[in-house]
């Protein structure tokens, strides 16, 4: 069974259908190419996929050790490099919930750098992360 579907549906616009839940998404291409951004584009998701497996990860571990992960949140750049145009930095600065103490930082730190996405994505992105904790 394949994990998703997707469908041109025109003026540079995607469909994207989850099979499994049957959740749906649309992509724009970027204003700087051509398209009117009303949507992610599909760089967008790959640097937004970053920041949610990111924090996924660390929900799961949080699981693990007892802790309260919620309220957890991130703020995600993506830059473009020109020739060739391709993403060329992603940065995410992963705001953390109160009450993490410094041997769980330590732990949940070390399971989003290990996350799937992040040991994906190629080598010559360079991915800026960032861990703010509010006490």
């Amino acid at each position: 069974m394949h994990t998703s579907e997707l469908r041109y549906v025109g003026d540079l616009r995607t469909e994207l259908k989850h099979v499994f839940s049957g959740s749906v998404i649309y992509t724009d291409a970027p204003l700087d190419n051509h398209g009117k951004a009303q949507n992610f584009s599909p760089t967008d998701l790959l640097a937004t996929s970053l920041a949610a497996c990111m924090v996924t990860i660390m929900g799961i571990e949080s699981q693990r050790l007892g802790l309260d992960f919620a309220g957890a949140g991130a703020a995600i750049v993506k830059k473009i490099s020109a020739n060739p145009r391709r993403v060329s930095e992603i940065g995410v600065m992963i705001e953390m919930p109160p009450g993490i103490s410094i041997e769980h930082r330590e732990l949940l730190e070390r399971a989003a750098h290990n996350c799937p996405v992040a040991k994906s994505i190629h080598a010559e992105i360079k991915q800026d992360i960032v861990f703010k904790y509010p006490d």
